[in-house]
């Protein structure tokens, strides 16, 4: 068996598609958490858990099962769940849009989900490109989350779900013909265990899969372990089977939340992320291929042959054809809807924005934090995921012209703790601003003629962040202390744009262009 230490090093900055008919994991490098996978005809769907970022539930789309790329999100209004999502409280870090499923029944795609604070929702589309259906709040209740519906022979509908606030007790709901609807009479226990979470419910060769992680003890530490439940009848009685061995967080990161799809030509795959938290791109989309021995699904690749899998770190592609994703996003704001791979920190407050009213740029009105000195609490923080490849570079050009007195605006980077780069007016001097976590250098002035200003962020695989500015556009001046970039509130690393102002709702700054470079 080849050393697992080895092959996660000689793959280190490497991912996804390699042009040769192969791939490497991860095929995402970036927060792609909690995924589910279905596929339609010759067209894979994916979901992703955006927490409290807005718009929420990344839905995406691939051909190949390698490339992705994000074409809707279930959710455009946070507010519909609950108002501790606005822009003046911010109040869900951490929380929001969970793990769910994706299902298509009856000729339309499903999307259910808990929230651990709000309860269940669901939602429909014909095209899962949108539009979605307005969220249905099925069931407001707190402590529940990781569902998945199914659909049996007969159309009967069902929904399982795990009950975290009370011992991790899996459960097993009948749903009402519409799909809108808990029976709440019929719920069962159907399983629990420490930890148990991210059930998916399937029936394959007419027997029933109940598809789960739990947390288990090994060489000395909790980690999460891929289990599977069988049974001939839905209720059970069922029999557990281990199918992925985790070798614990520094090893393969723990390869769990996910979910089985077949491909047209009857193999199997895995679509999963690396569930250890604590690295700075965090929980990474990751394939692996799936064998079928004695009615069970073993991930990976059995190398011992004790009937269950092994983390693989790539392999042959599942279908040859399609082109590589790009991680490289080059946004101009010349369309007037944000493109998909933006989101907001919270729900943001929406007549402070704009990509119409200067056409070809994002114009940002100064709003007030509902805390002064919180960075968590500026409304209106704009960003997307920050990837673990070797070349990271992200360049925004500002129009300075519309700043007031109090108006800070930069670009910044933010996790469990945050970094920031700006330009702060004040008494109608405009200042250069440094602030890691709330230690501030100040830097040079910014003379009243000069309208434009670049700031620039550069990382590296170890997440190693340096800033820089630039009054012209080509020559970069670093500025600040190295950041380490990091995870928080069950998120990567997230690069954007912020801007505030501290004492009144004036004020704004113009952004020409977010270019981000990755390769």
């Amino acid at each position: 068996m080849m050393n697992k230490d080895y092959v996660l090093l000689s793959n280190e900055g490497k991912w996804g598609d390699q042009g040769d008919g192969t791939y490497v994991n991860p095929v995402l490098p970036g927060d792609y958490c909690d995924p589910d996978v279905i596929s339609v005809g010759e067209d894979y769907y994916a979901i992703s858990s955006t927490l409290h970022c807005s718009p929420g539930m990344a839905v995406l789309h691939s051909k190949d099962l390698v490339n992705w790329n994000v074409i809707s999100h279930v959710v455009e209004d946070l507010t519909v769940i609950g108002p501790e999502y606005r822009y003046d409280r911010m109040n869900r870090y951490a929380k929001g849009v969970w793990a769910g499923a994706i299902r298509f029944h009856d000729q339309q795609f499903w999307v259910y989900f808990f929230t651990p604070d709000e309860g269940l929702f669901v939602s429909t589309a014909e095209d899962p490109a949108g539009p979605w259906e307005p969220l249905h709040h099925s069931w407001e209740i707190a402590g529940w989350d990781d569902c998945c519906p199914f659909w049996d022979d007969d159309g009967q509908g069902y929904l399982v779900a795990t009950n975290f606030a009370n011992n991790y007790n899996i459960h097993l709901f009948k749903l009402s013909e519409d799909g809108k609807q808990i029976l709440h009479d019929s719920g069962v226990v159907i399983h629990q265990y420490k930890g148990s979470e991210a059930s998916k419910l399937y029936k394959i060769n007419g027997l029933y899969y109940i598809f789960h992680s739990e947390v288990r003890p090994m060489n000395g530490e909790d980690v999460r372990v891929v289990m599977m439940l069988r049974s001939e009848q839905l209720y059970g009685p069922y029999e557990e089977k281990e199918l992925i061995h985790t070798h614990g967080v520094e090893m393969d990161r723990e390869p769990n939340q996910g979910g089985l799809v077949p491909t047209p030509s009857g193999e199997w795959y895995f679509i999963s992320h690396q569930g250890a938290g604590g690295y700075f791109e965090g929980r990474t989309l990751h394939l692996l291929p799936v064998s079928w021995i004695d009615g069970w699904p073993i991930i990976g690749e059995d190398t011992d042959g004790d009937g269950v899998g092994e983390m693989v770190w790539g392999g042959t592609k599942p279908i040859l054809g399609y082109p590589k994703t790009t991680l490289t996003v080059n946004d101009d704001f010349n369309k007037p809807v944000l493109r998909s791979h933006w989101g907001w920190n919270h729900q943001p407050k929406a007549d402070m924005w704009s990509l119409t009213e200067r056409p070809g740029y994002l114009r940002l009105h100064a709003c007030l934090p509902s805390e002064r000195n919180d960075f968590f609490k500026i409304p209106n923080t704009l960003s997307q995921r920050a990837y673990r490849v070797p070349h990271n570079v992200v360049t925004a050009k500002y129009d300075l012209r519309g700043m007031v007195d109090d108006h800070e605006a930069g670009l910044c980077h933010f996790g469990q703790t945050y970094c920031t780069i700006g330009v702060h007016q004040q008494q109608g001097t405009r200042i250069l601003k440094y602030n890691n976590s709330g230690t501030i250098e100040w830097g040079p002035s910014i003379d009243a003629d000069v309208t434009n200003l670049w700031l620039r962020s550069i990382w590296n695989l170890r997440g190693e962040n340096k800033y820089e500015y630039s009054l012209d556009g080509e020559n970069f001046i670093p500025y600040g202390e190295v950041y380490q970039l990091g995870w928080g509130h069950y998120r990567g690393d997230r690069v954007g744009v912020y801007n505030v102002n501290y004492e009144r709702e004036q004020g704004y700054v113009d952004v020409e262009h977010f270019n981000y470079e990755s390769r």
